[in-house]
């Protein structure tokens, strides 16, 4: 359970490294996320920082040490090499396609890269978040949302912790 919240956490966007949304990603209690966090920063992998803005959220931030662990954990660019070249892309829609229908079906989340968000706005080389109207850098256009969807505007709100 510790590496998956430290993969998860890896991934995550400013909007989505919480223990909520831990716990919703993994789809375990509340309760679970946060022995689990804790293990986590206990062996020096996380740590927790207040949101600058509202005091009721805290980011959960790994460490140097825990982004290497979740790199060696997880090698995202090595597994999509196995793939042939010219297949790459399908394989890659496939596997997605799959993970949203497994989603769906038991009522979970679809949690997805900022950049396949129907409220992802591109303007020219910059990038912004239609929920928040914040810009997006092109790393956090990379990151996954606890707030993705592939609906309309305007479908998700933007919860606060």
């Amino acid at each position: 359970m510790q590496l998956e919240a430290l993969v998860y956490l890896a991934m995550a966007n400013r909007y989505s490294d919480t223990s909520s949304a831990v716990a919703e990603y993994l789809a375990i209690t509340k309760g679970t996320a946060s022995q689990t966090l804790n293990a986590l920063e206990r062996r020096g992998l996380m740590t927790r920082v207040p949101d600058a803005e509202d005091g009721r959220v805290v980011h959960c931030r790994l460490t140097d040490e825990g982004n290497a662990v979740a790199d060696d954990a997880f090698p995202t660019p090595h597994l999509r090499s196995l793939a042939p070249p010219d297949r790459r892309d399908a394989v890659e829609a496939a596997a997605v396609e799959l993970l949203r229908t497994l989603q769906a079906g038991r009522g979970y989340r679809t949690f997805g890269q900022c950049r396949t968000c129907a409220m992802f706005e591109r303007r020219g080389s910059r990038f912004r978040c239609g929920l928040t109207q914040e810009r997006l850098s092109t790393p956090d256009s990379l990151r996954i949302c606890r707030e993705h969807t592939t609906e309309s505007a305007g479908a998700s709100t933007l919860r606060n912790e």
